[in-house]
């Protein structure tokens, strides 16, 4: 089971339809986030929901078979066609490598206080409730506290080819272990 500290082990309910057209709880998934370890006791993921194909589709549970596949083998960071939703628990006093994701990502502090870290050396302190739009900057997330885990949640989306300083933006994990290349 991946490091989690004292955090509380959340649970991801995903709906759909019955025969009469019905809302009800989807069944062939099981409520249980499973996370991971990234690297050893770097930080753990949690896969809560990733869509391939925009908009995504929903009939016949297409988008639940895409989820159990990527269930089954974990994305990188981000997905090209779909959108990725996604738990990071931070140990205390960790830092992630500077890394950057080509997509627009949303980060919301969930538990403790995090530090964002751009390459240009400014930092922002986040605290429960706080936002980050990740917009495929150079970026590095640290957890604050000596003794506490911190959450964030992710939603992650792809964007269209970006350009800074007049090269195409690629994605750059930083070193980081534990995560593949995005696809």
């Amino acid at each position: 089971m991946a490091l989690q500290g004292k955090l509380y082990h959340p649970k991801r309910l995903v709906t759909t339809h019955n025969d009469q057209g019905k809302a009800t709880i989807d069944e062939t998934i099981a409520p249980e986030l499973p996370f991971y370890e990234v690297a050893e006791n770097d930080a753990s993921f949690a896969q809560c929901y990733v869509t391939s194909g925009f908009p995504a589709a929903l009939e016949a549970g297409c988008d639940i078979s895409v989820y159990q596949r990527y269930l089954k083998n974990p994305p990188g960071l981000t997905v090209s066609d779909g959108t990725v939703l996604r738990y990071v628990d931070i140990p205390p006093e960790k830092t992630s490598p500077m890394h950057r994701t080509v997509s627009l990502d949303y980060g919301v502090v969930l538990e403790g206080e995090v530090e964002l870290i751009l390459d240009s050396g400014e930092t922002r302190l986040l605290r429960r409730g706080d936002i980050c739009i990740q917009r495929a900057t150079m970026h590095a997330w640290r957890n604050t506290s000596q003794t506490e885990w911190a959450r964030m949640l992710y939603m992650l989306q792809p964007v269209q080819p970006l350009q800074a300083a007049g090269q195409e933006l690629k994605e750059d994990y930083g070193g980081m272990h534990g995560v593949k290349s995005s696809t």
